[in-house]
């Protein structure tokens, strides 16, 4: 057993941590962690911090291994944020952290796991410290892909490159890990198309799976105008819901612990109005965390439309390509045979637009009913 056991699929980056933990020329301080949704980018960070801070270099299960993992290791900052975007404030927290010297371990570890959030305002915060760090710190900065990070703190780091695993590798994973079936593994892990985390709550969560079949359906129910809109208002309607259900029970700790503090806090003579503030604050942190949430979802909803979509070309080329979907294969055959491969090409850079149309901040309802009225 070993920090590395979870990086499916990634044998070349392993390598290049493993040369680096070891005091090899690979070693530097400051990293870029790239990699597709679902590759592992995090999970990457993790153990390689983990590595560093181990006497034996990512046993996986020493006292210090088990500490950087689960988040308790003092000289491992890890910063995930659900909002939109990491701010100056918080970066500036972590320049101050960088600064400090290890306490425990051999290194000060400070990983951004959302590095493609982070503002311009941060990004400019964030550069000396990246550029000219401590002896002793290691910045761990994680993001889809090089281009999502600013040019001139991508610059500075070494670039870690993850790809995306293999079926049979995903399929590995669920069955010694999570105990999963050995056909249903095989059928999550080509479905969840190299997505390690869609892949477990495929396998493990009916809902997950539920909601993957009623987006599928959606494709051979448009047939008019009143079809795309209703499509597009139950999709949006289910992300909604399902982004409510996801923060509920974080924002209600969130609520309870500020009045805690506030109360706590007049007690002390603090002004009515800056408690107000706080929780306005509070509230409007909240609705961009669920609007994230949100977003997700429907992006989630895209890749399985886009799936589909692909689907329907395999079939139209007659490619010997394996379907992604085989248990819709009789509607993508009726799909297929419905249309033309240039439509169906035409329908899949519809579901790139909807996509982009999200990441702009276009009405998520808007754009689900432009994209189904173009799907028709």
């Amino acid at each position: 057993m070993s920090v590395w056991d979870d990086l499916v699929g990634q044998e070349a980056a392993v390598a290049t941590l493993r040369q680096a933990v070891g005091g090899g020329s690979a070693m530097t301080h400051a990293w870029l962690v790239v990699g597709p949704p679902g590759s592992g980018r995090s999970n990457a960070a993790r153990a390689f911090a983990a590595a560093l801070q181990c006497p034996e270099d990512g046993c996986g299960v020493c006292q210090t291994c088990r500490t950087v993992l689960s988040g308790a290791h003092p000289d491992v900052t890890v910063v995930r944020t659900e909002q939109l975007s990491i701010g100056v404030d918080e970066v500036r927290q972590l320049v101050r952290r960088a600064a400090m010297s290890p306490t425990l371990g051999p290194w000060q570890v400070l990983v951004v796991e959302d590095a493609d959030r982070v503002t311009e305002r941060g990004a400019d915060a964030l550069l000396k410290a990246v550029e000219e760090p401590a002896s002793r710190t290691v910045w761990l900065l994680c993001a889809p892909t090089a281009d999502d990070v600013v040019v001139t703190i991508r610059s500075r780091c070494r670039q870690l490159n993850l790809v995306t695993p293999s079926d049979a590798a995903v399929a590995r994973l669920l069955r010694e890990r999570d105990g999963v079936e050995p056909e249903r593994a095989a059928f999550t892990a080509r479905i969840a198309q190299g997505h390690i985390g869609r892949a477990r709550a495929l396998a493990r969560d009916p809902a997950a799976m539920a909601r993957r079949r009623a987006v599928l359906e959606v494709p051979q129910t448009l047939a008019s105008l009143g079809d795309c809109l209703t499509a597009a208002e139950r999709i949006v309607k289910t992300a909604e819901s399902d982004a409510v259900a996801a923060t509920a029970e974080l924002d209600a700790r969130e609520r309870e612990e500020l009045t805690q503090t506030v109360a706590a806090s007049g007690a002390r003579g603090l002004r009515t109005r800056h408690a107000a503030t706080a929780l306005k604050e509070l509230g409007e942190q909240q609705q961009m965390r669920l609007k994230r949430c949100q977003r997700d979802g429907l992006d989630a909803a895209l890749t399985e439309l886009t799936g589909y979509y692909r689907d329907v070309l395999v079939r139209q080329t007659a490619s010997a390509v394996p379907l992604l979907n085989s248990d819709f294969e009789a509607a993508v055959g009726e799909a297929a045979a419905r249309t033309t491969a240039e439509a169906t090409v035409r329908r899949l850079d519809a579901i790139l637009e909807a996509r982009q149309a999200l990441e702009g901040n276009v009405p998520p309802l808007l754009a689900m009913e432009a994209l189904f009225v173009a799907l028709l």
